[in-house]
């Protein structure tokens, strides 16, 4: 079994970056039959158990050997196991896919780490991968697993099903998004850890500054959005932009860049389901002039608004087709600030006896470049069973602990000053 990358997926590839989802757990896991689920959604999805190999210019996916397919890892550890996991890549020639189940030394608290590359997933096919897991986790422990067929083949790229379109449009589409960043580039926040020839005091590694808020102001989120006539996404993008305004010098109004990944699954005729292991998304850049006095729902609402004339325009479709030329004209998605939003999505169900406590989707990537001297700032949004959190991975060697710390706490403010009752 092997399909050779399409253009957009060989992106991935050199990006490095992959999924890493989480969950958190008390009380008994029977590690095997946590094993054996794991065994059963990977025969369902076929491209969990492959690898890139070179194809020509470019990549193919085919099966690995037996001996080397994935497997449930178990080990000893505590919460310090996530952010291992999580400086553990998946290699070019290995497998896309890595489960982990860790455990304390009484076997009643644990962490369940899966990590998925970014060529074969998403954040919605990477949720709903760890769903499926418990699922059938679940359907072992009551005796009720029902047979099903392995998958035959390898899903097609979701940029085989766009809608057909005319090749001199994409390339005027192309032209026109080159001119326009050309005449608008964006400023990005520049590293607060400077190079130096001195050896660090400990390794430099990823990290990860978490933000969350309990139900009731998300629920309060939520409403004030639907009051302002905007979504939950514009005005944490709002926040955010706002934050890395704050940290650039100058009064005067900046031209910042907010990069959205858009969601194709659902926009595709027939849609596609989230179960399906592809990457489905691609990008929306707004730039938008910032100033240290704009008003949070001013910018949000120019957010949101551009956010509908881009799909209303039918640009995701567009965006898809001119992605393999990113590397040509890299400036195409560059933004001060990248923020997804997978909106509010369930965790996991499990079986009586054993209590979700935490659900975290993360992205990673291999490499942060500390030499270029500043980059865009990642926020990942996620609001699992009514509780909204927003994951700022970031490298000890560009960007610090305190300086993100800071900028969490300053967009949470941002947002717990929104979802208050006026």
């Amino acid at each position: 079994m092997r399909r050779v990358l399409c253009p957009v997926e060989n992106l991935y590839v050199a990006q490095r970056s992959r999924a890493v989802l989480s969950c958190a757990l008390d009380g008994p896991v029977d590690s095997a039959a946590l094993s054996a689920a794991f065994e059963a959604v990977t025969a369902e999805q076929p491209q969990l158990l492959t690898r890139i190999v070179p194809d020509g210019d470019g990549h193919a996916l085919e099966l690995l050997p037996e001996a080397q397919r994935p497997r449930l890892r178990t080990r000893t550890g505590g919460e310090e196991a996530y952010g291992e996991e999580f400086n553990t890549p998946l290699t070019v020639g290995g497998p896309l896919t890595r489960a982990v189940l860790v455990s304390d030394p009484d076997k009643e608290r644990h962490i369940v780490v899966l990590s998925i590359d970014h060529v074969i997933t998403d954040g919605h096919s990477g949720i709903a991968l760890l769903n499926t897991l418990w699922d059938r986790y679940r359907e072992l422990m009551g005796d009720t697993l029902a047979p099903r067929t392995p998958v035959a083949e390898l899903p097609e790229p979701i940029s085989t099903l766009l809608p057909q379109s005319d090749a001199a449009e994409t390339a005027k589409y192309l032209e026109q998004r080159v001119e326009n960043v050309g005449c608008h580039p964006v400023e990005l926040v520049a590293y607060d850890v400077k190079a130096t020839e001195d050896a660090p005091e400990e390794p430099h590694r990823i990290e990860v500054r978490r933000l969350l808020l309990d139900t009731e102001p998300t629920a309060g989120l939520r409403e004030r959005a639907r009051a302002e006539g905007v979504s939950v996404h514009a005005l944490i993008s709002a926040a955010l932009l706002l934050a890395a305004r704050r940290r650039m010098d100058g009064t005067d109004p900046r031209v910042l860049g907010c990069v959205s990944p858009v969601d194709l699954r659902s926009r595709l005729s027939p849609p596609v389901p989230a179960t399906l292991m592809v990457a489905a998304v691609t990008m929306r850049l707004q730039t938008l002039p910032v100033g240290e006095d704009t008003d949070v729902l001013e910018l949000a609402r120019e957010v949101g608004d551009g956010m509908r004339d881009f799909l209303d325009r039918g640009d995701h479709f567009r965006e898809m087709r001119i992605m393999p030329s990113v590397p040509r004209h890299p400036t195409l998605h560059l933004g001060t600030v990248i923020v997804t939003n997978m909106g509010a999505v369930s965790g996991p169900r499990l079986p009586e006896g054993l209590r979700l406590t935490d659900v975290r989707l993360t992205p990673a990537r291999e490499h942060y470049f500390p030499q270029t001297g500043r980059s865009p700032i990642m926020a990942c949004v996620t609001t699992f069973d009514g509780r909204l959190a927003i994951e700022f991975p970031h490298h000890t060697a560009c960007f610090s602990r305190p300086f993100m710390r800071e900028l969490g706490d300053e967009v949470q403010a941002s947002l717990l000053a929104l979802a208050k009752s006026d």
